[in-house]
């Protein structure tokens, strides 16, 4: 049985890595099977890539990388910044105004441009990730003095789903709002999404959407799954993503991208 996919797309959190951050054995074996049969194995991830690099060299990756939702294409294997998309920072500041006089003050933090771009975290906002390269101000002015990827925003009352629901009505005409993860709501550049970054990626291997399986948990997966030929949700997945999967495997603790490729290798 041949491999019917030539390009698997993996996010990272809640997918590829589990709980620690870490890819379990029998998933390396699969995905380094399904590249053995002639497929290409892509991280595609919302994380900027000064939030990604470290993990990819942990894996040994040596690929193409779409990182911060789509707005960077990074070559894993020579350390090197392809393509980068940034967020109009006047844009992005009415549209932060909007929000905020709709529905009142919201916590900020914002990713800068770059393959060594800062996570600048302002006041309130509570850090959901690692020990990576946050700064921390007082004076979130400061924002705004150099390229940024994206926004995040957090609401003292409003959860992740209601945050982003409100803002995009307030704001969807300006920027895109996506649901990235617990805690994780962020402003993009409108139009931007894993799907573009990936297409770009594919255009570069020379593969199609109708050629490509991709594998998430979250909202901002959904355009990426609308891009490929088959999307498979995570169990753990969010439930706006599992409702436009194509099927849903066990969750990132169990292997779940190995039993899809491990049945399609017929292993």
């Amino acid at each position: 049985m041949s491999f019917p996919y030539r390009l698997v797309a993996t996010d990272l959190d809640g997918t590829l890595l589990r709980g620690d951050g870490t890819v379990s054995e029998r998933t390396r074996e699969a995905l380094v099977a399904a590249t053995a049969a002639g497929a290409a194995h892509i991280i595609v991830t919302g994380r900027s890539v000064a939030w990604t690099r470290h993990i990819l060299d942990d894996l040994e990756y040596q690929g193409l990388a779409v990182c911060g939702q789509g707005a960077q294409l990074y070559d894993a294997g020579a350390h090197r910044l392809l393509t980068s998309v940034t967020l109009d920072r006047q844009l992005a500041g009415l549209a932060l105004a909007k929000i905020e006089s709709e529905m009142g003050p919201v916590a900020l933090a914002a990713s800068r441009d770059g393959l060594d771009g800062e996570v600048l975290v302002g006041p309130g906002y509570r850090v959901q990730e690692g020990p990576l390269p946050h700064v921390f101000l007082k004076d979130t002015t400061q924002v705004w003095a150099a390229p940024l990827n994206k926004l995040y925003i957090q609401h003292p009352e409003l959860d992740d789903d209601a945050l982003t629901q409100a803002a995009r009505q307030v704001v969807g005409s300006l920027v895109d709002i996506v649901m990235a993860g617990p805690g994780v709501v962020e402003i993009l550049p409108l139009g931007l999404s894993k799907a573009t970054g990936l297409s770009l990626a594919a255009r570069r291997l020379r593969v199609k959407a109708a050629e490509t399986i991709a594998f998430g948990d979250m909202p901002n997966d959904i355009p990426m799954f609308a891009w490929s030929a088959h999307g498979v949700a995570m169990a753990n997945a969010h439930r706006e993503l599992k409702a436009v999967a194509d099927e849903t495997t066990t969750s990132n603790e169990e292997d779940g991208i190995a039993v899809v490729l491990e049945r399609l290798l017929g292993a």
